[in-house]
């Protein structure tokens, strides 16, 4: 049996996994924090305790005890970045999320040929190097620090700080890594002024990362990765051409893209995959499910996120409203750390299902905007994700893309995917409920392209 430890941004899953069955689950909630416009953080500590009282939870659901475990599979948000003393294991300051924009004028002076011939990413806030080097500017000496992404916290946590470890899908999401070395490269270290010191060891993803402790029970931690890249291996995406997308706080496009190293077209970047010397195009969109948590907790509209399935049904349409939640800019294909958030097309006839319906159709758009940059375009869609339970949004997904659209009969695939790392077998293909377009393509588009104008607008292009 597999602990699979999820720990992402808006709270910790963990699974109790027997084969391909799901034993046990459990759930705990991380606080957002924001200091200031553009800023997003997490208490690093708090991080640790959600994955003790989620892993708890989960093995209590399951029935046994922690030492009929076998080991420990990790997946986590990438690029939020920790920064914490080797002597106490205290972190220096709070963990700056991977939505985080405050660097945003720094990655401005960046060299964007270098970084994307070198690492497949762009000079962008939303990676590791800009928001390590602002903690490290702000620590002082470097000596005594460690630096990991969540992953590689969690770690030192479990083994008691003594593995300072990650692998290869959050290293190549650092802006520090050489995607054809998926190793730290010393240009690149001395770019982001980054000592090589404070950063850990690289690791294969599926493999020992020492022994944990966790809840009174030593096991090994045999496999880690990414949460997007855990979920294309658990979706089975094993293929080049094969692709899935992930409906979380934000919608994360991956497709397989075999053993190519060519420098990732407009729009995308290229990732390091969970299976060895394979890669990914990956498009990252910030805002989906968190714009629907914020018409619930910032605006009051809805009392659960549930509740925006019914209410977009409810209606025949948006009456012409647009959404662009740039609430923390734009990510992929657009890159504009510049945008804000935009609600177009309002009248005195706008009303809740209205706004909620148009939250649910940016989610949806803002994916197609991201397969339309994939070279050839993808024949089928995999889907995961909180949001993929939604079937309103799974028919509309279908229906804007005209593609059919495969959702796991399991949400939590990253999960997933990282005990399936952790076992050392192969994932296996989960089918779900499938929605073919229905939609016609000239209605389609012309949604669509209301949606881009209105993008147009968040921008300041129009």
């Amino acid at each position: 049996m597999i602990l699979a430890i999820d720990q992402g941004t808006t709270g910790t899953t963990c699974l109790v996994v027997e084969g391909e069955a799901v034993l046990g689950r459990g759930y705990r909630p991380v606080e957002q924090i924001y200091p200031q416009p553009g800023w997003v953080e997490h208490d690093p500590l708090q991080l640790w305790s959600t994955v003790e009282g989620a892993a708890a939870d989960a093995v209590a659901a399951a029935g046994i005890s922690p030492r009929d475990l076998d080991a420990i599979g990790i997946t986590n948000q990438r690029e939020t970045t920790v920064l914490w003393d080797r002597d106490t294991g205290r972190p220096v300051a709070h963990a700056i999320v991977w939505q985080d924009r405050r660097t945003a004028d720094a990655c401005a002076a960046l060299p964007s040929d270098l970084l994307r011939e070198r690492t497949g990413l762009l000079p962008d806030p939303y990676f590791s190097a800009t928001k390590l080097a602002w903690l490290l500017e702000r620590a002082g000496s470097a000596d005594r620090l460690a630096f990991g992404t969540v992953d590689t916290w969690l770690i030192w946590q479990l083994t008691g700080g003594e593995v300072h470890a990650t692998e290869p899908t959050n290293a190549s999401r650092t802006l520090l890594c050489a995607l054809d070395t998926l190793d730290w490269d010393p240009e690149l270290l001395e770019l982001f002024g980054v000592p090589a010191g404070v950063l850990p060891e690289i690791l294969p993803s599926s493999g020992p990362f020492g022994h944990g402790s966790l809840l009174g029970a030593t096991l090994p931690v045999m496999g880690v990765a990414g949460d997007q890249q855990a979920a294309l291996y658990g979706q089975a995406c094993l293929e080049r051409g094969q692709a899935k997308v992930t409906y979380g706080t934000g919608s994360f496009l991956l497709v397989n893209d075999g053993t190519s190293r060519e420098r990732p077209p407009h729009g995308l970047v290229r990732t390091a995959a969970a299976q060895p010397g394979v890669t990914a195009l990956e498009g990252s969109v910030f805002v989906s499910g968190a714009a629907v948590q914020w018409l619930r907790d910032g605006l009051g509209l809805i009392g659960a996120a549930a509740e925006s399935e019914h209410l977009a049904a409810s209606i025949d349409d948006t009456g012409g409203v647009y959404f662009v939640p740039a609430l923390v800019g734009l990510g992929s294909p657009h890159w504009d750390p510049a945008a804000r958030g935009l609600i177009a097309g309002l009248t005195r006839g706008t009303g809740r299902a209205e706004l909620v319906r148009a939250a649910l159709e940016a989610i949806a758009y803002q994916v197609r905007n991201v397969v339309e940059a994939v070279p050839g375009g993808i024949s089928a869609l995999r889907a995961d994700g909180g949001a993929a339970a939604n079937r309103w949004l799974m028919q509309f997904q279908a229906d804007v893309l005209g593609l059919p659209v495969e959702v796991a009969p399991e949400r939590e695939m990253t999960a997933l995917g990282a005990a399936a790392l952790a076992s050392g077998r192969p994932p296996v293909l989960r089918p779900g409920a499938v929605y073919e377009p229905r939609m016609p393509r000239e209605q389609a588009d012309a949604l669509y392209r209301g949606w881009q104008a209105a993008v147009q607008r968040a921008r300041g292009e129009l």
